[in-house]
């Protein structure tokens, strides 16, 4: 199992730069940029996990530039995206970008993304409804992957339609970097267990993580999928601690995100102290 480090990529927070070598000198596998190109200031979608909405959310700087920050002064550090708004960009240059990153990078990207909590941010970047937002997801990536893998892709969905184009240069990864949904309701992991490479839970959200897992990959096998082809990517929120993470991996977990807590997004001062902190629990996995 393999341990990664999220963070919110702010401008007051440890630069890029910085912070992909210290990962890749202490053992970590992989460094996770979340994602919000703007927030409404007349926001009425409530914020998920409950009261303010907290202010390192209007200061997020770009992923996929920070990630080719990161991918600069590095050789094995996994990137990722965690998680990438993919249905609030345009479908063609995006693929362009993340096409790109990953020839850069040298076949190093992850793209973590989900639908989003906030449906004015939404409803400003795209037309597209947002009641058929899982579909719209659905059908972006399945049209990804056509201009990832295809001489002259073409794709004609409900909400997705386009003739055949040239699309140029392709990612390194053959078929594109492994799209890693990271959803929780019933929907949403239905949706993962149906179409995605990964799925990307959060460890404090779930009653009974064991039991989620296992009903998981009966519905990834259900789709007629092989289950261990559908990689879990662990976000952990709570205490970190060598018999959990080795917990998480007798349960089949592939990697554990770690970072700072929100309660600490706004400190950035300890970020290289916790990372100092949990590579000593590298060796144990």
């Amino acid at each position: 199992m393999h341990l990664g480090f999220s963070s919110m990529n702010n401008v007051s927070d440890p630069a890029p730069v910085e912070l992909a070598v210290t990962l890749e000198q202490a053992g970590f596998e992989s460094l996770w940029y979340g994602e919000h190109s703007h927030i409404p200031c007349a926001q009425k979608t409530p914020y998920p996990p409950g009261g303010e909405m907290p202010e390192p959310y209007k200061r997020m700087m770009d992923p996929y530039l920070s990630l080719m920050a990161a991918a600069s002064v590095t050789t094995t550090l996994k990137l990722g995206t965690g998680i990438a708004l993919l249905l609030e960009r345009e479908l063609f240059s995006q693929a362009k970008t993340i096409a790109t990153l990953d020839r850069l990078t040298n076949g190093r990207v992850l793209i973590g993304t989900g639908v989003g909590w906030n449906e004015e941010e939404f409803t400003n970047a795209t037309q597209m409804p947002w009641k058929r937002r899982y579909l719209g997801l659905k059908e972006t990536v399945l049209a990804q992957r056509e201009l990832f893998s295809k001489a002259e892709p073409e794709y004609h969905g409900e909400l997705i339609d386009f003739d055949s184009v040239w699309f140029e240069p392709k990612p390194l990864q053959m078929n594109g970097p492994p799209i890693i949904l990271g959803v929780m309701g019933p929907l949403g992991v239905r949706h993962a267990a149906q179409w995605a490479d990964g799925w990307m839970p959060v460890d404090v959200a779930m009653p009974d993580i064991e039991q989620g897992i296992k009903a998981f990959r009966q519905q990834v096998s259900d789709f007629g999928r092989d289950p261990d082809a559908v990689e879990i990517t662990m976000v952990a929120m709570g205490e970190i601690t060598t018999d959990l993470l080795k917990r998480y991996q007798d349960m089949g977990i592939a990697r554990v995100n770690i970072g700072v807590g929100m309660e600490n997004w706004d400190k950035p001062e300890i970020v290289m102290p916790m990372i100092e902190e949990f590579s000593k629990l590298i060796p144990s996995l």
